[in-house]
């Protein structure tokens, strides 16, 4: 952490002026490590910021724990339960930034990223308001369907209704992410997640054992935090920007053409997004109709999933910047290093999940429950969970180079293929062969996901029309303050 602080006061950690991404023309062996190493620097600290994340429902979970009702621990996972659903559903606003801020990025485009960031800005603070406004029909329809006692309904209202006033920054700290990812200035973004999750748990440890607010303290802490952190990114934005740039003029803001596509990315996302829910959804639901020690095992194994998709997602989010910049620089070779290098750090990545699950999933399950019925069926149906990340691992990865790539519609239409597939292996396999069938179905879905996207992967250079290696534009992107347009502060 001293050495993030660091060099976030250094001049040559300055969101920087758009660089050439492309690879050495010799290719070198030692551009080939200068990619590796582009890679990790990426992807490493997208990891790190992720893997704060069960930390932080950690202690929210124990502060819950701790107050006098055991419904207040219900209450927080009902609650989180529907905030990740509404959360997730818009998580198109993150992903749909960094594609175009990565091709405005690599085309040394500072016009367009500025209208990029406005725009997705206002597109969240809009959706945001909208969430605001209908937040009591959302929260009691949401908590019916959940379902629970009288009282833990109580507690999952008080604690939505705390944490939902700050829907728009929320959304906003999405978008600040992705243009931050599309910039690919990962240690900012990691540093303002370390600075959201500290927060929090100040928060919470402050309203609840302080002024007493429990569950709605929770809540609140959750709510104060992505204030917060909207307030430190904004901040950050400002304060990194250039200095000597023409006014972004009104016409291009709001310019027609640029405002469909942004509706069409967003739309294509959110689709592809609620057919991941939906297969999840139904794998809890099929689960469930086996009985509640099926049903706790098979949630207890996608906490491997969960954890492996954290990690791996870091090299999904380096594939968005790296080829979104590769697209909008207009550069063959950057592309093609770009596809390569993160498939063989995503690839080994995945195998090395797979090799601890194998031989060490037993041990982690026993540290994860005590009850023996829920261990053994656990420890039964442990391979497929190993198989999990060698085979959906290629998914991750076409799906951040999709994004990169804006090729939101292929990323849409091989998710429905996947889903379609998976629903066909759930209704037919487990009355054939029990939970290894619907564990089957799940496998499925995630080779078919990657099936889909590698058949298609060629078009992700079909943007490319121009002359190789040429980027359209020379300005630059955001830089120190005072920087002169065209100096490189790294």
């Amino acid at each position: 952490m001293p050495n993030m602080a660091l060099s976030m006061n250094e001049s040559n950690d300055r969101l920087p002026p758009c660089q050439s991404l492309s690879a050495s023309p010799s290719h070198t062996p030692v551009s080939a490590v200068r990619w590796h190493r582009r890679v990790l620097a990426l992807a490493v600290p997208i990891i790190l910021a992720n893997l704060t994340q069960p930390i932080l429902g950690a202690v929210d979970t124990a502060v819950a724990g701790h107050l006098p009702d055991p419904a207040y621990l219900g209450a927080v996972a009902a609650g989180g339960l529907f905030f990740n659903f509404v959360f997730w559903g818009f998580g198109f606003l993150r992903m749909g930034t960094t594609g175009l801020t990565a091709q405005a990025f690599g085309a040394r485009n500072s016009v367009a990223l500025r209208a990029t960031l406005l725009r997705a800005s206002a597109l969240a603070i809009v959706i945001g308001l909208v969430v605001l406004a209908l937040s009591t029909p959302l929260i009691d329809t949401a908590l019916r369907l959940i379902g629970g006692s009288d009282a833990l309904q109580q507690y999952a209202s008080d604690y939505c209704h705390a944490r939902i006033w700050a829907a728009p920054l929320a959304l906003c700290n999405y978008v600040i992410l992705g243009f931050l990812l599309g910039c690919q200035r990962v240690r900012v973004a990691l540093l303002i997640q370390l600075f959201i999750n500290a927060v929090n748990v100040a928060a919470v440890l402050l309203y609840v054992y302080v002024f007493d607010w429990r569950i709605a303290g929770i809540g609140a802490a959750t709510a104060t935090a992505d204030a917060c952190g909207f307030v430190l990114g904004a901040w950050l934005l400002w304060r990194k920007r250039p200095r000597a740039l023409p006014p972004l003029r009104w016409a291009t803001l709001v310019d027609t053409s640029a405002l469909r596509r942004l509706v069409a990315l967003n739309r294509d996302i959110f689709v592809r997004t609620l057919c991941l829910l939906t297969c999840f959804g139904w794998f809890a639901h099929a689960g469930a109709a086996q009985g509640d020690l099926v049903l706790a095992a098979n949630a207890l194994l996608l906490n491997f999933q969960t954890f492996m998709a954290y990690a791996l997602d870091g090299f999904a989010h380096a594939a968005e910047a790296l080829v979104g910049a590769a697209i909008g620089a207009r550069q063959r070779d950057a592309l093609r290093q770009a596809v390569r290098t993160t498939m063989v750090w995503g690839g080994l990545g995945a195998l090395f999940f797979s090799l601890v699950y194998a031989s060490g999933g037993e041990w982690i399950i026993g540290c994860l429950t005590d009850q023996h019925a829920v261990r053994d069926t656990a420890v039964r149906f442990l391979p497929w969970a190993a198989a999990l990340p060698v085979i959906s691992v290629w998914g991750f990865l076409f799906d951040g180079m999709f994004i990169g790539a804006t090729r939101t519609r292929d990323l849409m239409w091989a998710m429905a293929i996947s889903l379609a597939m998976f629903m066909l292996g759930a209704m037919t396999l487990p009355g054939l062969f029990g939970n290894d069938g619907l564990w089957a179905s799940l496998l499925l879905f995630m080779a078919a996901r990657g099936i889909t996207l590698a058949r298609v992967l060629p078009r992700l250079g079909a943007q490319l029309t121009g002359p190789t290696g040429a980027a359209s534009r020379q300005r630059p992107c955001l830089s120190r303050p005072g920087s002169k347009s065209g100096d490189s502060s790294r």
